[in-house]
């Protein structure tokens, strides 16, 4: 992945020739201190911001498909015409600008301001969301960007602003990002746009009957549509003494500053797990000069879900960063100062940190009335078996696509836009989930980006090579494409992902065989983290 968008290029508001810039193309420029972009398309002519509203992505660099132009770094999608931000994780638009055309030069005349609209008759309606993580701030933000001018009630059982969960397992934990880049969106938002957040709060009953939620402090709250975006809960293994002082387990920002103290007074840590989390923490933890052992029963890291390339290219990536392996075993018990695996070893360490992944919670959904099969069962409008009540992220199945099954995917991207859906479907909008799943992890410089979704891949390939950091891997299921994940290759992965989108199978495998003549030409540097925009 690249840097943000620089202010470079020609100045817009001294004009371009009209020749510099063809159909379907961008040009990235500025107009004063700002980085802006020009596109066109089908002989229109726009301007927007350079870089994704998200951590600053460079738009330049990344993939133009009609009017809407997405973010190299993490897939956020934009209209070009109106700056809308359409698809997670970026929520604030991108700024838009007045084109004209004069003497076969193409000017920026100034700054346009988008009108937001008003969905009149929508103003005695009540919305209640239980959750105010990724889908629940995503719905809530796009409630008002598409004009619900009801109240919106807002329930989390947390004690911070709504924040940028994948960030707690890396740049934040590792020291890198200060706790202002956490924010999802500014705390601003709520009080301007008339949004009740309620914190240090739960639901603890539904009455569908009532349209009511009963909360924990004695509150009901009544709705017209309801969202249940619960989230998860990390899973505790029993293992005896994992109620130690010196256990940590990292879902909140509690959990995450808990942790981030501890390493003031430590030396040495047990990271118990070898999944996304387990890693992250890891290279963030080692970041911060902590000696890290990662236990797992697992032969390879990932093993189960990325297989034995990815796994074993991390793997390589920690180990010539001090990290210390104990696979194919795990933890009997934790003690003060160590913890003793099921071999009889012992492990020295001042504290433990258990990241074996989370179980979502469906206590609420299930108290409902709603459908349960391995999560909330919702159709493609992301509702419920009860009308007027959906369910979003790590708690949602939902009929896939392209798996031809249902699928329930822990997936910050994925739970951004849930929510985005949602609040369109409970406006009226009869829009069908059907994105294509996409997640990324970084450790240390190694940011690994995946599309599509495969629980049960049969064959797998690798192009490229992973020792230059600029790979590939195809995930087969019945010689369907179903996953494909990259190293190195924003671009490429950002086309694939829209030949997944369209089910077109045919111009993936094209894609495919592009991209592996791609992989002899030189890559882009990677960052070591991510910086939001200013």
């Amino acid at each position: 992945m690249g840097t943000s968008a620089q202010v470079s290029g020609p100045d817009f508001t001294k004009g371009v020739s009209v020749e510099a810039l063809k159909d379907g193309e961008t040009l990235l420029g500025h107009v004063g201190d700002k980085a802006v972009l020009m596109v066109k398309v089908e002989g229109e002519v726009y301007a927007v911001g350079a870089n994704c509203t998200h951590y600053g992505g460079p738009l330049n660099q990344g993939l133009l498909a009609g009017h809407h132009i997405h973010c190299p770094w993490h897939h956020s999608s934009f209209n070009v015409k109106t700056g809308e931000a359409e698809k997670a994780p970026a929520l604030v638009p991108l700024s838009c600008w007045s084109t004209e055309v004069r003497d076969e030069k193409i000017f920026v005349t100034g700054k346009k301001t988008i009108p937001r609209p008003v969905l009149r008759g929508t103003e005695s309606q009540h919305i209640v969301i239980i959750g105010a993580g990724a889908a629940g701030t995503a719905c809530a933000v796009m409630l008002r960007r598409q004009g619900f001018a009801g109240t919106i009630q807002m329930v989390s059982h947390d004690d911070s602003l709504p924040y940028d969960r994948p960030n707690l397992s890396k740049d934040y934990l590792a020291g890198n990002a200060p706790e202002e880049w956490l924010p999802i969106i500014k705390s601003s938002f709520f009080e301007n746009n008339k949004v009740q957040l309620n914190l240090n709060v739960s639901a603890i009953e539904i009455d569908v009957d009532q349209k009511a939620v009963e909360l924990s402090d004695g509150r009901t709250l009544y709705f017209d549509k309801l969202l249940l975006a619960t989230g998860g809960e990390p899973i505790a293994p029993p293992i005896v003494g994992i109620e130690n002082k010196n256990v940590f387990m990292l879902r909140t920002l509690k959990d995450c500053r808990r942790i981030i103290q501890k390493c003031g007074e430590s030396k040495s840590v047990a990271v118990v797990g070898a999944g996304f989390i387990g890693l992250e923490v890891a290279a963030s933890l080692k970041q911060r000069g902590i000696d890290v052992h990662v236990i797992a029963p697992e032969e390879m890291p990932l093993m189960k879900t990325l297989g034995i390339h990815v796994g074993s290219y991390l793997k390589k990536a920690h180990e010539s960063h001090g990290v210390h392996f104990h696979l194919g075993r795990t933890v009997k018990e934790v003690k003060d100062d160590s913890v003793i695996l099921d071999d009889g070893s012992i492990v020295a360490c001042d504290f433990v940190v258990v990241g074996v992944g989370i179980k979502p919670n469906l206590a609420l959904a299930r108290q409902a009335g709603c459908e349960i099969e391995q999560g909330v069962l919702v159709n493609d409008y992301l509702e419920t078996s009860i009308p007027g009540i959906y369910a979003a992220g790590d708690i949602a199945r939902w009929p896939d696509p392209r798996s031809l099954r249902p699928i329930r995917v822990e997936h910050w991207e994925v739970a951004e836009r849930h929510g985005q859906v949602v609040a369109c479907n409970m406006l009226g909008a009869r829009n069908k989930y059907q994105d294509v799943p996409f997640f990324w992890t970084q450790q240390y410089d190694k940011i690994v980006c995946y599309i599509g979704f495969s629980d049960r891949f049969d064959r797998m390939e690798l192009l490229g090579d992973p020792g230059k950091d600029d790979f590939a891997v195809i995930y087969y299921e019945d010689d369907r494409v179903a996953a494909f994940m990259t190293v190195g290759r924003d671009l490429e992965n950002l086309k694939v992902e829209q030949a997944l989108q369209r089910i077109d199978y045919r111009k993936v495998e094209e894609l495919i065989t592009d991209y592996e003549h791609h992989l002899k030409k030189p890559q882009r540097p990677l960052p070591n983290y991510f910086e939001p925009s200013p």
